[in-house]
């Protein structure tokens, strides 16, 4: 049956499942709190509600009825506009300061002073080294790792305003960079840009909503920055992600082992833990557990796992309650970002353990084992070793491990779709891409990211989406929540590609995938990592741009966040339509009390950058318009707007370069 107080529930079998579970023990989730939570207030879903001073809070009436100005003087266009900002610079925040971290850790690396992390791809070090503008040539890797570390962290402290970031300057192309510089939108210092948009949305500061949505859009581009950096270096330190086979969904956990879920969104923590389950083996064995220690990730740092090792994925962000409900899991340990407080109060129920391990994010009831880079096997161990002795509080009598899960093949890097295509054009790879959108096979390309929204029937929206842009030759790549929403619906196989693929895409993917010695088709879905990782996309987008010496808002590419709901995915939204890209968003943003600012960010937006948003909360109704607006695109490049019969994808086969070394040319 189906939970009676869950609201819009979820398109998961898995998930309805254990809500099941929940509804029987009345243990609340995120979704039977959504359904409590209704009616949610209008002044707030419109926009129209401020706080921003202890005045307040003021409202304005919509209907143009009751009050039109806040105490302060502000109206209905400066209250949107400001409260929108203020969201962007928020996620902005949350993705710098994870990339402040990964740059501190390859600072620290640089000057040996981290023993439990060394750099992984030394090959991917002297490529984004190089683009950087760092000097490699007969350099120690230890000063070049100094050299780059030194260089991003200046992305945080630069104080030249007419300087932008680093890595903005030297990863988007030459037609976008002029643009945004032409504009005033290219951030100089990503802390800077966040605290002059609080500073100027403060009471009694700027109230033009166009000067403030150019402010959001400065810092939603010093978002990408930190994006782009966290990403990068996270494939320096760790690996760069290449295809590897997983598995998705609560099926993941084992009955027989001691399972340890890792969730949030920092690389560095759980990268250790995941290094030295090995090592307690046979505690967990002697502990009672044959199958030893079990990690499964959920979220992005789930996502993270299983992209570089293969981990599975248990879940994505709305159902992260629902690993505990099945009375198996030993342990979740968390770090930073989309992380629910319910999550100690729902453990209770169970004999489950929440870990805390950031000291800026804690969590009453959690158990607090505090991180540190200097100490990282250590303080790894000991998380483990409780999670070990927590085994033996299970209650075997609530086990309830559902029997789904589904094969997925993830770990699709810029690299390692460059390394795929490079099997069947070694010294062009990406004219295969090129080609086959060319004629027809791929009409285009859509990424999906964001999170997952309790408004919205959980992973469905992506489902049907993905579904029908697939049979219409779109090619889908996926970040985040995303991701997982893809990995836990069956998206991610060779099967899928034969059952949603139109016949051009599928015969493009199977002839590439066949071609990279992958036993089958490419899914019809590339999983490219955690919700940072959207920086993947535009690397992808950058690289394509480049080759055809053209903008990126020229090329077929669409975005869509069917999901969205945090402050992140309001930064990334805004930094996609900063570059070009048409954003569709399937929840509707607070800003639908100002026809001003919403005609800023579509109609405005599409005029002075070619990118814009598109909302729509009917999955179908997006799909149609997503499509329609590649159509656009193609005319725009001189490609057929008409269907064509699928050209059979036929590619002669080489040796390839390596996929850094060809990104790097």
């Amino acid at each position: 049956m189906a939970c009676a107080t869950c609201s819009n529930g979820s398109a998961d079998a898995c998930a309805t499942h254990m809500l099941d579970v929940a509804e029987a023990d009345h243990i609340e989730t995120a979704f039977s709190r959504y359904a409590k939570q209704q009616p949610q207030c209008g002044f707030g879903t419109a926009g129209l509600c401020c706080r921003i001073c202890l005045q307040g809070p003021c409202r304005i009436d919509p209907f143009g009825n009751g009050p039109q100005y806040g105490v302060c003087g502000a109206d209905r266009d400066t209250i949107v506009a400001r409260h929108l900002v203020r969201m962007m610079a928020a996620g902005t925040a949350a993705h710098s300061e994870h990339g402040r971290h990964i740059a501190l850790a390859l600072l620290h690396v640089g000057d040996h002073k981290l023993v439990d992390y060394d750099v992984h791809d030394d090959e991917k070090l002297h490529v984004v080294a190089t683009r950087m503008g760092v000097e490699t040539e007969g350099r120690e890797q230890s000063a070049i790792v100094h050299d780059l570390a030194e260089l991003t962290l200046d992305d945080y402290q630069n104080q030249d305003y007419d300087k932008p970031c680093h890595w903005l300057s030297a990863s988007l192309p030459p037609p976008r960079l002029k643009k945004l510089n032409d504009l005033g939108l290219l951030p100089h210092n990503i802390d800077a840009t966040i605290s002059q948009s609080m500073s100027r949305t403060h009471m009694g500061c700027d109230a033009d909503p166009g000067n403030l949505i150019l402010g959001g859009l400065r810092v939603a581009l010093a978002d990408l920055n930190g994006e782009m950096l966290a990403t990068e270096l996270s494939d320096v330190l760790f690996g760069t992600p290449m295809p590897v086979a997983s598995t998705a969904n609560l099926g993941v956990l084992k009955r027989n082992a001691v399972n340890v879920a890792v969730n949030g969104h920092n690389p560095l923590l759980s990268e250790i833990i995941c290094n030295v389950a090995a090592d307690l083996h046979d505690e967990a064995v002697a502990a009672g557990a044959p199958d030893g220690i079990n990690i499964v990730g959920v979220c992005c740092t789930g996502n993270e796992l299983m992209m570089r090792h293969g981990v599975p994925l248990a879940t994505n962000y709305l159902s992260q309650e629902l690993p505990i409900l099945t009375g198996a899991l030993e342990a979740m340990v968390v770090d930073v970002q989309c992380v629910m407080p319910s999550l100690p109060r729902v453990a209770a129920c169970f004999h489950t353990k929440i870990i805390t391990t950031d000291k800026q994010n804690k969590i009453t009831g959690a158990t607090h084992i505090e991180f540190d880079e200097y100490r990282a096997s250590e303080i790894a161990h000991e998380i483990l070793r409780v999670a070990i002795s927590n085994f033996k509080r299970r209650d075997q009598k609530r086990i309830d491990i559902p029997n789904i899960k589904q094969e997925a093949l993830v770990g699709f890097s810029t690299e390692g779709i460059i390394s795929a295509l490079a099997k069947v054009n070694p010294q062009d790879p990406l004219q295969a891409l090129v080609d086959n959108i060319a004629n027809g096979n791929i009409q285009g390309i859509v990424l999906f990211a964001g999170c997952n929204n309790a408004k919205i029937k959980q992973d469905e929206n992506y489902l049907v989406m993905a579904k029908s842009l697939a049979k219409r030759n779109v090619l889908v790549i996926a970040t985040g929540c995303a991701s997982g929403a893809f990995a836990k619906g069956g998206m991610m196989t060779s099967a899928a590609t034969a059952q949603y693929a139109g016949e051009g895409l599928a015969g493009v993917l199977t002839a590439i995938g066949e071609a990279a010695g992958l036993g089958g088709a490419l899914p019809p879905v590339l999983h490219m990592g955690a919700c940072v990782d959207n920086s993947r996309g535009v690397a992808l987008a950058t690289a394509l741009a480049n080759k055809l010496k053209v903008d990126i808002s020229d090329l077929p590419l669409v975005a869509s966040a069917p999901e969205a709901m945090s402050e992140k995915a309001m930064a990334i939204g805004t930094w996609s339509v900063a570059l070009g890209i048409p954003t569709h968003l399937g929840t509707v943003p607070p800003v639908v009390g100002s026809d001003t600012v919403t005609d800023l960010i579509t109609n405005a937006a599409k005029a002075q950058l070619g990118g814009y948003f598109i909302v729509d909360t009917d999955p179908k109704r997006a799909a149609d318009k997503l499509f329609a607006v590649i159509q656009e695109r193609r005319a725009g490049l001189g490609l057929s707007t008409v269907a064509l019969a699928p050209k059979p994808a036929t590619f002669q086969l080489a040796q390839p370069r390596t996929a850094s070394a060809l990104l790097a040319s």
